[in-house]
């Protein structure tokens, strides 16, 4: 197994994506914490299949738009398993509600950055003193922060493009002192994200445009995710790696 006794926090890791993620790195050996803010069920059903597989898991609940949150957990996955964090995968974020220039405010912009920028800053800032020099970050940022997004996901989109630039500068500041900075940008994935935003004949025809001729599923985000926080990605620092079926090449 690629990364046993090695200790995770995945952000948002109880459903969708996050699920996929918490339960292939329990797979492979991970001891893995699992932060859900509102979703206690999903992430309870997460964690109860990663223990009858024999693994080891840990629920914490946050709000990791708040500082505090971000410490909490930290605190609690120490707790349960020692000082050394070895692997931060921030899946935490959404889109909200699709919303053009005129039906937006303040409020909810702000509320979508925070969503997405702010808890993936404050985990990390939260997570790296704990890697000791040694570790793994890989942020969630999105193909709509590369192409702008669709109707009425402004917000979203911008909130991505800056995970994407947050996860360069990370890549520059952290490199040297050992820690590995990546970003996954999914294009269309087949979760309740689609099932909620997406018009289903949309949904279709973006999906017969991609060259691969279908939805990816979170299980293939996943066995990405693994890779690029195992070592065999040893080399893989500062990228934001798309995957998307070629429906968008950057």
């Amino acid at each position: 197994m690629k990364l046993t006794n090695k200790v995770a926090i995945v952000a948002g890791g109880g459903r969708d994506i996050g699920r996929a993620i918490s339960l292939a790195l329990a797979s492979e050996g991970a001891k893995v914490a699992i932060t859900y803010c509102h979703s206690s069920s999903e992430a309870e059903a997460t964690a109860a299949e990663i223990k009858s597989a024999g693994g080891e898991v840990l629920l914490v609940q946050a709000d990791l738009t708040k500082p505090d949150a971000a410490a909490k957990v930290l605190a609690d996955t120490q707790a349960k398993w020692g000082a050394k964090l070895d692997i931060l995968i921030n899946v935490t974020g959404g889109l909200v509600a699709l919303k053009t220039l005129s039906e937006m405010d303040a409020d909810f912009f702000n509320h979508v950055m925070e969503l997405n920028v702010t808890s993936t800053f404050l985990m990390t800032q939260a997570a790296v003193p704990a890697m000791q020099g040694k570790g793994v970050v890989l942020n969630f940022a999105s193909q709509a922060g590369r192409d702008g997004g669709g109707p009425g996901a402004a917000a979203y989109a911008s909130a991505k493009g800056a995970v994407m630039t947050f996860t360069r500068s990370m890549a520059k500041e952290l490199g040297p002192t050992g820690i590995r900075v990546n970003s996954l940008c999914p294009g269309l994935i087949g979760t309740s994200f689609h099932d909620r935003f997406s018009k289903p004949e949309g949904r279709a025809n973006v999906a017969a445009s991609t060259p691969l001729r279908r939805e990816g599923n979170a299980d293939e985000v996943a066995r990405t995710a693994v890779f690029l926080v195992s070592d065999d990605a040893s080399f893989v620092h500062g990228n934001n790696v798309d995957i998307n079926g070629g429906l968008f090449m950057s």
